[in-house]
């Protein structure tokens, strides 16, 4: 390797230890990461800041901050505690079915908006709901956690790196919807009852005031039913379009967009409010990763991988990609799975100028990314929000506690993946 190479990978791999040992926020490292991966290619003379900016996928970056305007106007109406009451009410206090109830509205969220927000918004009233009938809320936290980072695969804007895959691939919604959604459906389940299994011991505990939560009107939850229903309306039509992009010859980031500008003019929001409930920190810290990891691109970085792995794939291609869902799921189970897919993407990208089959590739990237989150505590955002929130409750979910039902998830997603993957891997490749 050149020591451009060697430098940048230096660069890279710093980021990444700081993004997992969590000393400094992510923007910052992001943003750090992308001025001294900048710095050192002007130096040795393989990076400018022309290529720099080129790197960005802003593809990615407007679907991201369209959607996260939706996001952003549909917060506060109190749409998703309404929704979080409604399956409470709906379960009859029963655990199981209110971890199933829970679970599912979680996860039917995720897949179309931030599993973040979602999780933000669903998992306090999920512990009220927990205490008012007197139960353990860790279960259903939990699982909400995992069932949203496994649901959130299943279409293009359910989650991060299906974003960063499906516009470096070239992948539509309706890709997703015939490809990804069924095997995500049977690795949801499997998780769903694995969760049931593993919760076995808290889920059943006799609740104390099944009465109570009979009591509770999911419409008092509903702050602003009017301006909901209206992000709501151009919500659907949004996914409507994002069915029908390819033919309409559009891009998801322009129908998000869009839709966003839509939902500001219909609702007239505080601009102001409006603006800082967005995840500006996420859209920087894309952006710097975007920069770091074209950087490794210019210094040849990704050269090098692509020769070493090229025979294997030609070789054993339905084993190479397999491997690389397992790969990619254990990675994303030690540091945030978006860098991992940033980094994977131009890897990929390399072998399929080699002349090889890469649409097999990019659906394994999306089930390693999707399913590797849950392996840990830090493995996902979600993961941490929720550990976070379940500090106020009599059972803090600590690292111990959550490797005793996430591990196991992840291991049977991947592994329920895997089988599927083979099945129709004929199917995948077209």
């Amino acid at each position: 390797m050149t020591t451009a190479a060697i430098i940048s990978t230096a660069v890279f791999l710093i980021s990444l230890g700081l993004i997992f040992s969590e000393k400094l926020h992510r923007t910052i490292i992001g943003f750090a990461g992308a001025v001294l991966m900048v710095g050192v290619g002007r130096w040795l003379g393989f990076y400018s800041e022309s290529q720099a900016i080129a790197a960005i996928d802003f593809e990615t970056i407007g679907l991201l901050a369209g959607m996260m305007i939706l996001v952003s106007l549909l917060e506060p109406t109190g749409f998703f505690q309404f929704l979080a009451v409604w399956a409470g009410r709906l379960s009859k206090g029963r655990p199981v079915y209110l971890l199933v109830m829970l679970g599912s509205v979680t996860t039917i969220i995720s897949m179309f908006l931030d599993n973040v927000t979602t999780v933000v918004m669903i998992a306090p009233v999920t512990i009220l709901i927990c205490e008012v009938l007197g139960i353990n809320p860790m279960p259903y936290l939990i699982a909400e956690a995992l069932l949203s980072d496994t649901g959130g695969a299943a279409t293009l804007i359910g989650d991060p790196p299906n974003i960063l895959i499906g516009s470096a691939a070239g992948l539509t919604f309706m890709d997703f919807i015939l490809k990804s959604l069924p095997i995500v459906l049977v690795s949801w389940l499997t998780a769903l009852l694995l969760l049931r299994i593993l919760f076995r011991r808290e889920l059943s505990t006799r609740p104390k005031n099944i009465k109570a939560i009979l009591k509770l009107n999911p419409q008092e939850a509903l702050d602003d039913g009017v301006t909901a229903r209206r992000v709501l309306i151009v919500l659907g039509v949004a996914i409507l379009f994002f069915f029908f992009s390819h033919y309409l010859a559009v891009s998801p980031a322009f129908i998000a967009i869009a839709a966003a500008a839509a939902a500001m003019i219909w609702v007239r929001p505080n601009v102001k409010d409006t603006l800082m409930r967005i995840e500006w920190s996420v859209l920087i810290f894309f952006a710097g990763l975007f920069v770091i990891v074209g950087g490794l691109n210019a210094a040849g970085v990704f050269d090098v991988l692509v020769q070493a792995l090229a025979g294997l794939h030609i070789e054993q291609p339905l084993l190479f990609s397999i491997l690389l869902i397992w790969v990619v799921a254990g990675l994303s189970a030690i540091v945030d799975n978006v860098p991992i897919t940033i980094a994977m993407i131009p890897v990929i990208q390399g072998l399929g100028s080699t002349g090889m089959n890469i649409t097999p590739l990019w659906w394994a990237l999306v089930f390693g990314a999707g399913f590797g989150g849950n392996g840990t505590i830090i493995g996902s955002s979600a993961n941490i929000i929720v550990a976070c929130l379940s500090e106020k409750t009599r059972t803090p979910i600590t690292t111990r506690l959550w490797s005793k039902s996430g591990l196991p998830v992840m291991l049977a997603t991947c592994t329920v993946a895997s089988i599927l993957f083979a099945i129709t891997y004929s199917w995948l490749s077209r």
